[in-house]
């Protein structure tokens, strides 16, 4: 399992709607919308020496998210920010953490569907913990899933929601292959992304990635695509493009940057973590440090 508990956040406190409680005290109505049908939107935020890589841009695609849900009552970004701050303070966080910045449209009068039933306003949840980048550095596994990721069509990926039974259900394919993670297609079976992250593939020197068609456009992604030492092109990616890669490696806040050694039984490359992903993820560490907006 990629992920483990951490010792240190067994008292840890998390934000609701300007109440810090104890991570074992209950802070969510059963009438939240999040609880009602997952109706909310997030972002993972992380945490380098007293600033937040990002911070701006994740701000911005939280706003855009719960605009394109049709929210009312969404917070400004300073109280938003005002609420980070307070989290990391009481937890006595400055670096090696990562936050789950939750947005739900927020407490229902009744149980339902509806939005009308919505009139208090949003819920802002932070949830702040010493986690390190997830990933272990000598390679990852995948399998192919056979859950596709959804087209605009049927759910636009640029919604960064909540509702993550699409990735759950790739996560639990991956789980009983023994893999780390699911590569996940698109309706057309093209390359989207992986139950959690994006892709990346090394090719003839270059650096190819799926267009976000059917997955959302990553901050760590867009990093990667600014910063890269070698051509960059975002085109559809085939299959059998990621088998016959020379180096693949996914993208995300949580794990940052991460070889993957195989795909479906095949060995990537040489079947290790190869110079350019090294390269790279060496970059966006200085990157990320050196541009953190401090809070």
């Amino acid at each position: 399992m990629l992920q483990q508990y951490d010792e240190r956040n067994a008292d840890l406190r998390y934000w609701v709607n300007g109440a810090l409680r104890h991570r074992d005290e209950p802070g969510l109505s059963p009438f939240d919308s999040v609880v009602q049908g997952g109706d909310a939107v997030w972002e993972g935020l992380r945490l380098y020496d007293g600033g937040i890589y990002g911070l701006q841009e994740h701000l911005d695609r939280l706003r855009r998210s719960a605009l394109s849900l049709a929210f009312e009552g969404i917070p400004a970004d300073a109280d938003i920010i005002a609420a980070l701050r307070a989290t990391l303070a009481a937890n006595g966080m400055r670096d090696g953490a990562h936050v789950r910045l939750t947005l739900t449209r927020g407490v229902k009068v009744t149980s339902g569907m509806d939005p009308r039933l919505n009139r208090s306003g949003c819920t802002l949840i932070v949830l702040a913990e010493f986690k390190a980048p997830v990933y272990d550095t000598s390679g990852l596994t995948l399998v192919t899933s056979s859950v596709r990721r959804p087209s605009p069509d049927v759910l636009d990926p640029r919604i960064h929601h909540n509702n993550l039974l699409n990735s759950i259900l790739a996560k639990i394919e991956a789980n009983v292959a023994g893999a780390d993670d699911a590569m996940m297609l698109d309706a057309r079976g093209f390359v989207a992304e992986t139950n959690a992250t994006h892709l990346f593939a090394v090719t003839g020197g270059e650096l190819l990635t799926p267009r976000a068609v059917a997955c959302p456009e990553g901050i760590t992604r867009d990093t990667v695509l600014r910063i890269s030492p070698v051509p960059v092109h975002v085109r559809d990616i085939a299959q059998v493009e990621m088998y016959t890669a020379d180096e693949v490696f996914c993208t995300g806040t949580m794990g940052e940057i991460a070889g993957v050694v195989t795909i479906d039984g095949r060995p990537i490359g040489d079947g290790k973590v190869g110079p350019v992903t090294r390269r790279i993820a060496e970059l966006y560490r200085t990157h990320a440090r050196e541009n953190a907006t401090k809070i």
